[in-house]
Formats: structure tokens, C-alpha cells, sequence
């Protein structure tokens, strides 16, 4: 979604144009959330999809944590109907949703009936969940029933989820992925791909193709800012060999495995740790210190992260500027020790 500003407010004029391009050029997958962008996401899409509702698959999220109370399901779901001016949603998730989540929100709070409800009235056509949690909670919420599709974390440094992918899929539940650009945070050439004699063009089309060789993925989503992003995307997608050949996609993970055990730090850049009190760009300087620790690009990341706060550079406060308040390390799906890692960013890297 193209926003302005502080990122909480959609630039309209940018982004129904690069959403109604992005139909036109085959994308018919478009994902939302009730707290995106604070609700004008999904106003942007509803403008977007207007005329062509019935040819794209919409898919928004419930904040089954916001409040507990069962008809909060119900009056959340017809505020985001509104919100996108469609009479149903194709799949509705319970947003971010991990193993407790379920049992203490989404069955407690009736949220689960609630769902199946809506269901039954078309006002939902799929029972979904979003993920951030440990890959033993997928296979546990798989194995509720409950749900059809699944949304998750998967790219060539984060395979994590790998194996409960592949574990949903064969229990019948649909997959679609999220980041598969690994955050747009890998550096330009990966050794790995080269060493592996992999032909690509940038990171991105290496890292949406690693994604799409995996038999077990349905589909995935990727956020674009501009024409260009988008276009690129189609590009990659389109090709008749757009995933890679099975001896590419092993050749990339051997080489990868050797790259993951200095992958400590790994950040999927969520954005979920901001915004840091002091300004901290967490984000940008966890993706650094992986082109340092893991690709060994340590001139690169170096002169990335100088640009922190510098005039025309990038926005934010460098690494030493954290006084490990730990707000950030309780918003992190991925459970990083945060304030651990920034001391090792500010050393290697200042």
C-alpha cells in the first residue's frame, strides 16, 4: 500500500491507480488488515476494487486480541465491509494468531463460532489465520480444523516455516506467503546465488522464484510502492520458468544452510518493533548487519548504515541511541533479543 507521511496515511492518488494496474496485469490476490495504514488501507482497496469485486480475491484480518468480547467479531467485520464497500470478505484471518490466541481469545471469546457464522451468512467465504509465531504453533492450529488457509513468513532467509508449509498443504489447507522478498532486506548479488550458477536479474526475482518453486505455496503476496516494484513482480511471476529448477532450488539451499547458522540476528522486517521511542530504525540496521554477518558485504553495509540521519539518508536514529527501554522486544514475532543485537550493530557497524 503506498502511504505518506508517517506511513498512517494512504496516498490515495498513488495508490488506487498502482492497485487497479496491478489487476490489469494479472494480480487478482489483494490483502489487507483492520489496522493498516488505521483503516485506510482497506478504504484505498474498496476504491480500488470498485467494478471488479467479483473478479479479485480480497483478503482482510480480525484483531481477535483487541477487545474480548464475542460480538466485537461481528462489529469489527461490518465496519471492514463498509470500510471496503464489498459484501464479503474471500479470507478472513484471525490476525497473528498463535497457539494460546486460539485457545484463550478465538475459542474463549466465541470468536470461532462467530466465524463460522459469518460463514454461513457469506459474509465470509474463508476461515483463515495470519502467522508470526513458532513453527510447532502452525502444525497445532492446522490441526484445530478450523481453518482453510493460512498466511505466513517464507523467503530464502527465513525457511523456518518450511516444513509446516508443507505440513498444511498436505492436510488440505490453503498456503499463501508473505515477505517472500525477505523484507526487500537481502543485498543485491547474494553470493549464495552466484555460487550456485543461479541467472537472475536482482534479489527480488531470485527471491520471489526461490518462493515459487515451492510446490507447497499457493500463493504469495508482496508490497509494491511504485509502478516499478510492481511491474518487476509481474515480470518475475510471469516467465515460463519463473520458479527455479530443482536443482537451482537445492543448490541455493545447501549454500544457504552454511549462511544460516550465522544468521542469528535474522529480521524479516515487519516493522512490528516501531516505532522505537528514541527513533531507533531497528529494521534497517538488523538488514545491514545481515549484509555484514551473512554475505560478508561488510564495506556495503557499512555505508548503508552511515546514511542513518544523514541529510537526504535514511530516516532514524543509528544503533547507539537505544537506552533498552525493551518495548521493541515485546512487540518482535520473532522473539529477537533486540537490545542484545543493536550493541553487536553499533560495534561491527559504526
Amino acid at each position: 500500500m503506498v502511504r505518506s507521511g508517517d506511513g498512517h496515511v494512504v496516498d490515495e492518488e498513488k495508490a488506487v491507480p498502482l492497485l487497479r494496474k496491478a489487476y490489469d496485469l494479472g494480480i487478482n490476490y489483494f490483502d489487507t488488515a483492520y489496522f493498516y495504514c488505521g483503516g485506510l488501507s482497506e478504504v484505498a482497496l474498496g476504491k480500488a476494487i470498485n467494478g471488479i469485486r467479483d473478479r479479485v480475491y480480497v483478503s482482510s484480518k480480525f484483531p481477535y486480541w483487541y477487545k474480548d468480547e464475542k460480538a466485537e467479531y461481528r462489529k469489527i467485520l461490518e465496519e471492514q465491509l463498509k470500510r471496503l464497500d464489498t459484501d464479503y470478505i474471500d479470507f478472513y484471518h484471525f490476525h497473528g494468531l498463535n497457539a494460546s490466541g486460539y485457545t484463550d481469545a478465538a475459542l474463549k471469546n466465541g470468536y470461532i463460532d462467530e466465524a463460522n457464522k459469518a460463514k454461513s451468512e457469506r459474509l465470509i467465504r474463508h476461515i483463515s489465520f495470519s502467522f508470526h509465531d513458532k513453527p510447532e504453533a502452525m502444525k497445532f492450529l492446522v490441526d484445530t480444523g478450523n481453518f482453510e488457509t493460512l498466511l505466513c513468513q517464507y523467503n530464502f532467509l527465513d525457511r523456518s516455516n518450511e516444513e509446516s508449509i508443507s505440513y498444511a498443504r498436505q492436510k488440505g489447507i490453503g498456503v499463501v506467503v508473505m515477505g517472500p522478498v525477505a523484507g526487500g532486506g537481502s543485498p543485491d548479488v547474494p553470493e549464495a546465488a552466484k555460487k550456485a550458477g543461479i541467472e537472475f536479474r536482482n534479489t527480488s526475482e531470485l527471491a520471489l522464484r526461490f518462493v515459487l518453486s515451492n510446490p507447497y505455496v499457493d500463493c504469495a503476496i508482496s508490497g509494491m510502492s511504485d509502478m516499478r516494484m510492481l511491474e518487476e513482480n509481474v515480470l518475475t511471476a510471469s516467465r515460463p520458468d519463473s520458479a527455479l529448477s530443482g536443482s537451482e532450488a537445492a543448490a541455493l539451499r545447501d549454500l544457504l544452510n552454511e549462511y544460516r547458522r550465522l544468521a542469528e540476528l535474522y529480521c524479516t522486517g515487519c516493522d512490528y518493533c516501531k516505532p522505537c521511542p528514541q527513533g531507533v530504525n531497528i529494521p534497517f540496521i538488523f538488514s545491514q548487519m545481515n549484509n555484514y554477518r551473512i554475505y560478508g558485504l561488510k564495506d556495503y553495509a557499512r555505508g548503508e548504515y552511515a546514511r542513518i540521519g544523514a541529510e537526504n539518508g535514511i530516516e532514524g536514529e543509528k544503533a547507539d541511541k537505544c537506552i533498552e527501554c525493551g518495548i521493541c522486544e515485546t512487540r518482535c514475532p520473532q522473539k529477537i533479543e533486540i537490545m542484545k543485537q543493536l550493541k553487536e550493530c553499533a560495534g561491527a557497524l559504526g
